[in-house]
């Protein structure tokens, strides 16, 4: 595998608009006539929903504590392949990671895929100031991370006078400009308790937001220069991920959750999944009266259940059907806004009941990465085993459960649901450096003469 042209917009903080600018970049390359990968640092479902429908191909996400720094140039390069360069959105600012420290940061990805850095640089309050700013993470990235910052692109700027005081303050920097996006509401996404409103809840309007952001990138930065940026980087080559270990027999017919109320799943996990030996099958709780004929395990995706629970809800002949089937023995594996679905009620409205416990929406959030250290034993992982993931939620359930030991920065706890065929928890896991839990997963669902060697 080959990793070749390739840049990263990094930004100086959350908010920043990096989201708005690698978009906007990646639909304004594309209309050049470029083929263009694309790739977000750290777990994130929505961003990457924004550079699908901007480039036309699947988004990855590349995030070294998930998946491990090993992972990162080949997931990478599975973006890359067939494009003509690939664009990387960072994630909050640009050395924000595990922490304190710089681990899955946007500049430690960098590095590790040897990309050149474009800083986003929210310049709606400043005007000299820029310099010091820039000139503080271009120093800190080349001492840390031995290259520094390949070039600046200056977001909301207020007027023309504003522009030449930010360049006047730039003009002889060793970090070059390569262009300016002005303040415009029209050019500002919806978003919500977790961020953008996902795609797949407004598909027609997020793609003529895009074709309006591509008008306005293609006018205020340089392309041409950015493309030559991208083409910088030196050629990497890279083996590719060990695949997943097959399940003997035919296909394990898999349902996985979609539709606006379940867009979460990474796209590695449904291609692990996959390469397990399983048949994915799309299905709607909002619309689908029953599963998929032939279903033999169900993978239930992060989501926003919470903004559709009446909806859910309202759908009884579906929620009848999976609890009558997980009830028989079929494997379900939910993370987050599927262990929602599969609680009593949320917020008061009835759902499936497979997991005896009610959630309810808050106003705080419970965030950050997560090592579980496995309770009970579930489809996807023995007693012991240790699992790296994700969880981001203002939702609580009670009971919590106790599948899972969570450490985090903030202490341990006790969370989620388990049995030989069930696993529900808040966290999600991203498979791209370990594909185990999808093996078990599909062995479990498949009939007993069927699964892989040990």
């Amino acid at each position: 595998m080959t990793l070749g042209p390739r840049l990263v917009i990094a930004g100086t903080h959350s908010g920043v608009g990096k989201t708005t600018v690698a978009a906007g970049l990646m639909a304004a390359l594309r209309i050049r006539g470029l083929t263009v990968g694309s790739a977000k640092v750290g777990p994130d479902f929505i961003d990457p929903g924004y550079h699908q429908l901007a480039t036309g191909r699947v988004g990855r996400n590349l995030d070294s504590f998930l998946c491990g720094p090993d992972a990162m140039r080949p997931i990478a390069a599975k973006a890359a392949a067939g494009a003509d360069l690939v664009v990387i959105e960072g994630v909050m600012g640009l050395f924000d990671g595990l922490g304190s420290t710089s681990t899955a940061s946007t500049a430690e990805i960098a590095s590790l895929l040897e990309a050149p850095v474009i800083l986003v640089v929210d310049a709606s309050s400043m005007s000299s100031s820029v310099r010091a700013l820039v000139d503080g993470y271009h120093r800190h990235l080349e001492h840390n991370f031995s290259s520094g910052l390949a070039g600046v692109i200056l977001n909301r700027v207020g007027s023309d006078t504003h522009e030449a005081l930010l360049k006047e303050a730039l003009v002889d920097h060793p970090v070059p400009v390569f262009g300016v996006l002005r303040r415009d509401t029209a050019l500002v996404w919806r978003d919500r308790h977790l961020g953008l409103v996902p795609v797949v809840e407004d598909p027609t309007g997020v793609e003529a937001s895009l074709r309006r952001l591509a008008i306005a990138v293609g006018a205020g930065l340089d392309l041409v220069a950015l493309e030559s940026v991208a083409r910088s980087a030196p050629v990497l080559r890279t083996a590719p991920l060990p695949a997943a270990r097959r399940t003997h027999g035919p296909p394990v017919r898999i349902a996985v959750m979609t539709g606006p109320a379940f867009g979460f799943s990474y796209p590695d996990n449904l291609e692990r999944l996959e390469e397990s030996g399983a048949e994915l099958l799309e299905v709607d709780p909002m619309r689908d009266a029953a599963l998929p004929e032939g279903t033999q395990g169900l993978y239930a995706c992060g989501g926003f259940p919470e903004i559709f629970a009446a909806e859910l809800s309202a759908n009884e002949t579906l929620m009848a059907d999976v609890k009558a089937k997980l009830a028989s023995g079929m494997p379900a594996w939910a993370e987050c806004g599927g262990l929602l679905w599969l609680a009593r009620s949320l917020d008061g409205h009835r759902l499936c009941g497979v997991v005896a416990a009610d959630a309810t929406l808050g106003t705080s959030v419970t965030v950050g990465y997560r090592t579980a250290v496995v309770k009970r034993a579930s489809p996807i992982a023995p007693v012991g085993a240790v699992l790296r993931g994700h969880e981001h939620h203002y939702s609580t359930l009670h009971p919590e459960g106790t599948a899972f030991e969570l450490a985090g920065r903030a202490g341990t706890r006790l969370e989620g649901w388990a049995s030989p065929t069930l696993i529900a928890t808040y966290l999600h896991q991203h498979l791209g450096g370990d594909p185990a839990p999808a093996e078990r997963f599909v062995a479990c669902a498949a009939p007993a003469n069927s699964a892989p060697p040990p």
